[in-house]
């Protein structure tokens, strides 16, 4: 079983949080939800208690209110004869009553202190519940501001009752109230248990809690439903779009309804009809134009082999010629290699473009390659007053590649570096790693501008059309290049410095069909040719 790292695990999350719109609205949703949820169930929750509270208290204070005047009539009854002695007896009689009255609402303890700081004998003593002062401590706070009261009132103060069974807590409440006996003031305290109200009010917290958890569930489920049925047609529609841009141009989304998102799949479908048209067209415009260019090509090799032939005779006597004449006839013969060159190279973009083209693959040694193109073309590049320099560190430069159209690329790329390299050195890079073979071919001359080198590759575009070419292009070595690179499963880049020179880099992988990944030249490679700039060719 394969486990995940914390790292993997996030990353899993963020992507699946980027990709997909139901998930982000789900959350986003159940998130703000979960907020409001919060918000309100936490108010009603203090709402509740304070109310359960305020109600337990008054209630309670009004049972203690009646408890104290129950007592206080119990003193006040007695025979004004009735010795000191007996007021103790007296005081047990006032306790029952007191505890009788004040356990109907859950009156669990009393005490009946005598207020301190009056003259007088002690009696009768002060009473009360068995185990009070272990059970609750009534707070000196509460005792003061009791026994200070000039009116009949009740006092009141939460505290905390201590369980002896179990030392839990408990809430309570201590009131307090006072007592006239024989003209001593005595303080009365029932201690209540209000523990049912707090479960009341835990019941009630727990309920809000589990509405809460439905609730959100409740939303989560309809946002997933309703979204669903929002997403679905939208993901329906990317769906389409991307077969129809992978070249299914016969699929549409179905319709469904008159809604909005009926009209949306309308519209698409109308769309997709209009470009499946235009397309169509477009494509069988593409073959005619494919076809008239193959045909006029294939149809003017048979008149131009015989202007060949008849241009050939007449530039081998140009000699016997007037001079003028003898000019005409060396023109001739330059234009009709030029026109030669032109119906190859759009035999062979016919080629491409039918995707008719077969490459003969072998291993080949590209450095070599790169050797027999710069002796080819070093008289050229001797008569601009340029020189061809060959760099190659080393590697695996055997590659599984078609020698005729690497060789093809390289005299394009040479030949435009001799037309614009004015007359200062070109520098040929060979450079390998176990994956790819990669040539640079790098000019110090005139560069290109940015517009320049987004056009480079076009097809019988030039960067410009005014300066003189030594080698007679036709406008389509670069395209014949690119596509030849393409073919290979590889890469032709330009790269342009404004007056620094330009370079072009191909890479080919050196396996057939392997992708590549990186090239093992930089683009420009390192400049290591000492003085370039002040090189006069």
């Amino acid at each position: 079983m394969r486990y995940f790292g914390w790292r993997e695990v996030v990353q899993r999350l963020a992507s699946l949080w980027r990709s997909s719109l139901q998930l982000r609205t789900v959350a986003i949703t159940v998130l703000l939800s979960s907020v409001a949820v919060t918000v309100i169930a936490g108010y009603m929750s203090l709402s509740l208690g304070a109310n359960l509270f305020d109600a337990s208290r008054d209630q309670l204070t009004r049972t203690s209110a009646n408890a104290t005047l129950a007592g206080q009539q119990v003193f006040d009854a007695a025979d004004e004869g009735l010795g000191l002695e007996d007021l103790d007896g007296m005081m047990g009689d006032a306790a029952r009553v007191i505890e009788s009255v004040a356990s109907s609402t859950g009156g669990t303890s009393y005490a009946i202190l005598r207020s301190p700081g009056q003259d007088g004998a002690r009696v009768p003593t002060d009473v009360q519940s068995q185990g009070l002062a272990s059970y609750v401590d009534i707070s000196q706070e509460l005792r003061d501001t009791v026994a200070a009261s000039t009116e009949q009132r009740t006092y009141w103060q939460s505290v905390a009752l201590t369980q002896t069974t179990d030392d839990t807590a408990h809430p309570g409440l201590v009131i307090g109230s006072t007592l006239d006996i024989r003209g001593a003031q005595y303080e009365l305290y029932l201690v209540y248990d209000i523990s049912d109200t707090q479960e009341t009010l835990v019941v009630v917290q727990r309920t809000l809690g589990l509405g809460g958890f439905a609730l959100l569930a409740l939303i989560g489920a309809v946002t997933y439903l309703v979204v669903r049925l929002v997403v679905a047609p939208v993901k329906l529609a990317a769906e389409t779009s991307q077969r129809l841009a992978a070249g299914e141009l016969e699929v549409r989304i179905p319709v469904r309804g008159d809604d909005v998102i009926a009209t949306l799949a309308r519209s698409f479908n109308g769309m997709a009809t209009s470009m499946q048209q235009q397309i169509t067209r477009l494509a069988a415009l593409s073959q005619v134009q494919q076809r008239f260019v193959s045909d006029v090509s294939h149809e003017l090799r048979t008149p131009l082999t015989t202007i060949r032939l008849a241009g050939d005779v007449l530039y081998d006597q140009r000699e016997s010629f007037p001079p003028a004449t003898a000019r005409t006839a060396e023109l001739l013969h330059t234009q009709v290699e030029r026109f030669e060159l032109l119906l190859a190279d759009l035999l062979e973009m016919s080629r491409y473009d039918a995707g008719a083209v077969d490459m003969e693959t072998e291993p080949t040694n590209l450095v070599r390659l790169a050797e027999d193109a710069i002796e080819s073309l070093t008289s050229l590049a001797a008569s601009k007053g340029s020189e061809l320099r060959l760099v190659a560190p080393g590697g695996y430069f055997e590659a599984d590649v078609d020698p005729r159209r690497i060789r093809r690329i390289l005299q394009n790329l040479v030949s435009n570096a001799i037309d614009h390299g004015d007359g200062l050195p070109i520098v040929i890079w060979v450079d390998s790693d176990q994956d790819a073979v990669a040539i640079a071919v790098r000019d110090y001359g005139v560069g290109m501008s940015t517009a320049a080198l987004e056009r480079v590759f076009d097809r019988f575009w030039r960067a410009d059309p005014s300066r003189q070419r030594t080698t007679g292009g036709t406008g389509l070595g670069l395209a014949i290049a690119l596509e030849d690179a393409v073919l290979h499963g590889g890469w032709l880049e330009a790269w342009s410095d404004g007056d620094n020179g330009s370079c072009f880099r191909v890479t080919l992988p050196r396996v057939r069909g392997a992708e590549l990944q990186s090239s093992p030249l930089e683009l420009p490679p390192n400049d290591d040719v000492p003085s370039l700039e002040d090189s006069d060719g």
